[in-house]
């Protein structure tokens, strides 16, 4: 447990866990050829740079996501991350409805699930170079 009660092993897990599908994301799109569709896609939108901004978005979950698992700059990347998330709600995903499936298709309920865990793990993490340690005594 760290210091303040909070059972580090659990925050490990659950900061993996979100990884992997976060990264699972990313790699899929890179290894399917989802890249230029999603540049495309984003075109269609308005986004300015579409393709790098596709690309960008494809690797930086595939990097970002190696670095929540191993707790490199953890919390810039949970805000980018974020950020991405919010940007899918607001472009598709809340026009979808709530319900990623069942009861609708494609919503927001998966971002919001991973933006809330990105929350909590940028929250947790304790990361030197965003929130000095308290002086030892």
């Amino acid at each position: 447990m760290n210091r303040d009660g909070t059972p580090r092993a659990a925050l490990l897990a659950f900061r993996v866990l979100v990884a992997m599908l976060i990264g699972i994301h990313g790699w899929y799109r890179l290894l399917h050829g989802g890249s230029p569709p999603f540049g495309d896609w984003l075109a269609t939108q308005g986004v300015p740079l579409p393709h790098a901004i596709a690309w960008s978005i494809t690797f930086g979950e595939i990097l970002g996501s190696a670095c929540l698992a191993l707790g490199v700059c953890v919390r810039p990347i949970a805000i980018l991350l974020m950020l991405v998330y919010a940007t899918g709600i607001a472009l598709l995903h809340a026009h979808e409805g709530w319900f990623v499936v069942g009861a609708g298709r494609n919503g927001s309920e998966y971002s919001v699930l991973l933006i809330a865990s990105l929350a909590l793990i940028a929250a947790a993490i304790r990361d030197p170079l965003w929130r000095p340690r308290a002086r030892e005594r």
